[in-house]
């Protein structure tokens, strides 16, 4: 043997095939524990990065349940849900009780209504020589339960303002209107519709000549029945007083 032989060092020689299986074993367990392993949602999420998203997002909401305008609804919440303090039971007389009915006098309780018909009254105004229309309601005749004496009153629709209020005396002359079946003409000495005694020109019309020829029998029969009245009135007035 030469002395080269002796003089080089021994390197020990390792054996790659009995790590390899070894190796090889422990990445078959692993894999073999994983596919037992069950799949969830949560590591099926976090294969694609849902469930870091997921967590900042919740992390996200809880900061906003804790800013002003989310505590202040929560808190309103809670609030409504307690239950309200019950009130004192306060009572208040009424001051105008509605069921109490309040009689209005118009002067026609002592009087008998002896015609009734609805129409449309006019008067003439002398300054612009015109018609212009008073109203439209029922004009009637009323029979004074005492002293029998007929007026003609009629008031307006709805506002019951009385548009008409004479007596119908003997000196009336009821005329029929020019061109006209359904309405008359007569002039008043006296109407006091408006406060005031005037003398005034009035036209009423009709819904047809039937109606109108029924006013026109009764405004006569109360004027021949006025007329005695009138008559025996003013024969009283002009005699003189007798001395004792």
């Amino acid at each position: 043997m030469s002395s080269t032989d002796n003089t080089e060092p021994k390197v020990e020689e390792t054996k790659p095939e009995e790590a390899a299986p070894a190796a090889a074993a422990t990445t078959e367990a692993a894999t073999t524990e994983e596919a037992k392993a069950p799949v969830t949602s949560s590591s099926v999420f976090s294969m694609f990065g849902g469930g870091a998203k997921k967590e900042k997002k919740e992390e996200e909401e809880d900061r906003g349940d804790n800013s002003g305008s989310a505590k202040a609804q929560r808190d309103a919440a809670a609030a409504n849900e307690e239950e309200a303090p019950e009130s004192e039971d306060v009572h208040f007389e009424p001051v105008v009780k509605l069921t109490e009915k309040v009689e209005t006098k118009t002067n026609e309780e002592s009087e008998e209504q002896m015609f009734k018909m609805r129409a449309k009254l006019f008067k003439f105004v002398k300054d612009t020589s015109e018609w212009k229309e008073r109203g439209t309601g029922d004009v009637r005749l009323l029979k004074h339960k005492e002293n029998g004496k007929t007026r003609l009153v009629m008031r307006r629709d709805k506002t019951l303002k009385v548009c008409a209020n004479h007596y119908i005396v003997p000196d009336m002359k009821l005329s029929p209107n020019v061109g006209s079946d359904r309405s008359w003409v007569w002039n008043a000495a006296a109407d006091v519709s408006e406060g005031e005694a005037e003398a005034v020109t009035l036209a009423i019309r009709f819904a047809n000549s039937e109606n109108a020829n029924l006013f026109k029998d009764a405004f006569l029969q109360a004027q021949k029945d006025n007329e005695a009245l009138f008559t025996a009135a003013e024969s009283e007035t002009a005699e003189p007083a007798t001395e004792s």
